[in-house]
């Protein structure tokens, strides 16, 4: 093998090195066999009311009347027929914005401490209170109305989400962004999340590693908001779009007074 071949075959090969270097940080949640190894607790994920959630609370029971107290509502206008230029009310949902310190005001049972609790702990303790009122047992219904979470960076699509369901996990927060750019850090995704104490947290997430499913940060809170990093590749594009158009612009200043110089001197 001549020089010049030896030169080739070492190129190819340190290229062929590099490409599956960079493909192993493309695929997510490698090593699955990690997961399967792992003894896994069968446990539903079910969200806990934080403070600022707004929440509908209603009660139901066999006797409207004696639920009625208990189930606030708002009329709102909505113009029935346009012929007749008459408006009737139509009763919405009255929603209940938790406090700093996790209470709401709720119809004649006064406070209530909901924060930290999930749906079916506060609906069950709603339950109770409301049994001195009401003979048989109703049933309550609490949804959070709020339910968000945002996801920036290198994703398609950008922006603000509300889960209808009150549950998302990482995965599914990325496809509604339209999963990661060519550009994202699949090894290093931050999770900026507030606890109930109204503290930050940054959180750093391998979506690499399969072993991240198992993570208590799998699954998001509402309000979480997910960061996908740029890679290196993205930062220099971004320092030559910004080089050239310096460029440019300096360009065409120079331009315009070599012209106002030239019609100055003529």
């Amino acid at each position: 093998m001549n020089r010049l071949n030896k030169q080739l075959f070492w190129l190819m090969l340190t290229f062929l090195l590099v490409a599956c270097q960079s493909y192993k940080k493309v695929p997510y949640l490698q090593d699955v066999e990690v997961i399967e190894q792992t003894t896994q607790q069968e446990k539903m994920y079910d969200a806990k009311i934080m403070p600022k959630d707004l929440l509908t609370i209603v009660v139901s029971c066999t006797s409207p009347e004696l639920a009625m107290p208990f189930n606030l509502t708002i009329a709102s206008q909505v113009n029935v027929n346009e012929m007749s230029k008459y408006t009737t009310a139509q009763p919405t949902l009255q929603t209940y914005l938790v406090s700093n310190e996790g209470t709401i005001d709720f119809p004649v049972l006064g406070e209530l401490k909901l924060g930290g609790l999930t749906k079916k702990q506060a609906e069950q303790m709603i339950v109770e209170k409301l049994k001195p009122y009401i003979k048989e047992i109703p049933i309550v219904t609490v949804r959070m109305v709020n339910y968000k979470i945002s996801v920036i960076g290198e994703v398609a699509r950008p922006g603000t989400f509300t889960i209808n369901n009150e549950k998302v996990n990482l995965l599914e927060a990325l496809a509604m962004a339209g999963d990661m750019t060519v550009y994202g850090l699949r090894d290093n995704v931050k999770l900026i999340r507030e606890d109930n104490n109204g503290k930050q947290q940054i959180i750093t997430l391998d979506l690499n590693k399969a072993e991240t499913i198992l993570s208590p940060y799998y699954w998001l809170q509402q309000n979480d908001i997910l960061y996908v990093t740029p890679n290196k590749a993205k930062a220099r594009n971004s320092d030559i779009g910004n080089s050239t158009s310096l460029w440019f612009s300096a360009t065409s200043i120079l331009v315009s007074l070599a012209s106002l110089l030239v019609t100055i001197l003529k």
